[in-house]
């Protein structure tokens, strides 16, 4: 049986190096992938959150502009009446 022989361990060298690069980019991208999995839920329920805020903050501008309104519109027909 006929074996390959390398005059020099160049050839396994890069093999070897290429191998490493190889594997720690699929090891990596995998873990990367896996860590980022629950981010779209996270940025979704911090989005409600504001979202929830800025309703509460327009509900309460709302009543003051509706009372100022109401107690406005007493104080006319009052003066009407009158």
């Amino acid at each position: 049986m006929t074996s390959i022989r390398y005059n020099s361990d160049r050839g396994t060298e890069v093999g070897l190096r290429l191998y490493c690069l190889m594997r720690s980019l699929a090891v990596s991208t995998g873990q990367r992938l896996r860590d980022e999995s629950g981010e779209g839920v996270i940025s979704a329920a911090i989005a409600v959150l504001i979202v929830a805020g800025l309703g509460a903050l327009m509900w309460v501008g709302f009543r003051s502009i509706w009372q100022d309104a109401e107690s406005t519109t007493r104080s006319k027909i009052s003066e009407i009446g009158n």
